[in-house]
């Protein structure tokens, strides 16, 4: 990872350690490098947090003050500025996002010709000219400055391509809708009523400072209370740019990344369209997921944390289906990146396809008890590598063996090191995530 960029963008606190000049930056080095031999054509999106109004102009100012021309597609979900580049010929796309964080964050996240996140070697250079060791980049003049355009017809199109995916009506649904005060609230509703669903939406009324609060695919019971009060067949939840997707089930009972891709990947092994029978997941799936996918056949790759990751794996192979415990999964065949709503889609696809409901596709995967503690550090490299800590985790490995496993890895962006246990019973889990936390301590590893 770079300096500012990370898994998922560049990342911070608005106008703290992401600020106007940071974005009007971005803006000028985006709309120089894709405009060298010609016009550059540049597509925004964003959330709903306020601070994205503010990024927005500063970036249209910066790519236009390079030359580029500059396409808005206003509020829109981080998939629609994907889905947006890769088949309208724009050079790159922008989206103005913090994911789930709190409204006072936000993000750029960069995004290439074909819908990926950007190369980065792009974001290193990138990097370079944020602070100022960069060639000088020239301001376009005349006629040579670029323009600006609404381009909400894009997002219009977006929308038509994902009620275009659904291949049969959801007339007999009742569906709940969470859309986290964030980018869903434009369309989830729309998506679900244009295919017959009785649609309940909740958390969609954005005012600039509730995204996430309380709400969407991190705060999941309200979505629970709302499914059981209205006697709903499923509830989906979506997160600020509503790249991720959980669900709950017509009992209430969650429905994390996991258990969607056991239920999407199972249902596509049936039909012939998981290629090479194999999902692709990150590290921290659940041990549960994998001893499901083992009775039914099905094969699967680990990656590191992050639905980049994930992502890189399905292209570098051409596989079908991948994604994260946290809801951000990917089809490939559809979309070239996490798609909260599209996810939504395909899972009504398998409900409606088998007559069945979500707790009843759920129910021969038995989830493992997990338990992460984020721990504070001095030094991330150096609590990873003491030789004590290393030896403690080896002895907790060995303890749990075949019906446990645990976890230590850095975080990507904090001074914390991650612990993730999970075994048969959740006091196993407290008790070998609280021994190493111990040897932390007594190492004098944290702060």
């Amino acid at each position: 990872m770079g300096k500012y960029f990370g898994t998922d963008g560049f990342r911070g606190e608005a106008n703290v350690n992401l600020t106007v000049e940071h974005a009007f930056k971005v803006g000028r080095f985006i709309g120089w490098y894709f405009g060298k031999e010609k016009r550059a054509r540049i597509v925004i999106g964003k959330d709903t947090r306020r601070s994205s109004y503010m990024f927005e102009d500063a970036l249209s100012a910066g790519l236009t003050a390079s030359g580029a021309d500059v396409y808005l597609l206003h509020v829109t979900p981080t998939p629609s500025v994907s889905y947006i580049v890769r088949t309208e010929d724009f050079d790159c796309g922008i989206m103005i996002s913090a994911s789930h964080n709190p409204f006072y964050d936000n993000g750029i996240k960069l995004i290439d010709s074909q819908g990926h996140k950007m190369a980065a070697a792009i974001e290193a250079e990138l990097e370079s000219y944020i602070d100022g060791n960069h060639v000088e980049i020239p301001l376009a003049t005349g006629s040579e400055i670029g323009s600006t355009v609404d381009y909400s017809a894009g997002r219009n199109r977006y929308v038509g391509y994902l009620i275009s995916l659904a291949t049969r009506s959801f007339k007999s649904m009742r569906v709940g809708l969470d859309c986290a005060n964030g980018s869903a609230s434009h369309i989830a509703r729309s998506v679900f009523n244009a295919l017959g669903a009785k649609t309940f939406v909740m958390n969609a009324e954005p005012n600039g400072v509730n995204i996430n609060e309380n709400a969407g695919s991190t705060h999941m019971d309200a979505l629970q209370k709302f499914v059981l009060e209205n006697q709903l067949d499923v509830g989906f939840a979506f997160d600020g740019d509503a790249d991720r997707c959980m669900a709950v089930d017509e009992k209430g009972e969650i429905v994390d990344g996991d258990k969607i891709l056991y239920v999407c990947g199972h249902y596509m092994k049936q039909q012939g369209h998981l290629k090479d029978d194999t999902v692709v997941t990150t590290i921290m799936s659940n041990l549960g997921l994998y001893k499901a996918f083992d009775a039914i056949g099905i094969e699967y790759k680990k990656t590191a944390v992050g639905d980049k990751y994930v992502n890189e794996e399905i292209v570098k192979n051409n596989y079908s289906l991948g994604g994260e415990q946290s809801g951000h999964i990917i089809f490939s065949k559809h979309a070239t990146t996490g798609d909260g709503v599209l996810t939504s889609l395909m899972m009504m696809e398998v409900m409606l396809e088998g007559k069945e409901l979500l707790g009843k596709l759920c129910e021969a995967l038995v989830i493992y008890p997990q338990l992460l503690k984020n721990i504070k550090v001095k030094d991330k490299k150096m609590a990873q590598e003491n030789p004590a800590v290393q030896k403690k985790v080896a002895e907790v490995a060995e303890a749990l063996g075949d019906s446990g496993r645990i976890l230590v890895r850095e975080s990507g962006t904090e001074p914390l090191i991650r612990i993730m246990v999970e075994a048969k019973k959740d006091t196993l889990c407290e008790k070998y995530v609280e021994q190493v936390v111990a040897v932390l301590e007594s190492e004098g590893l944290t702060q």
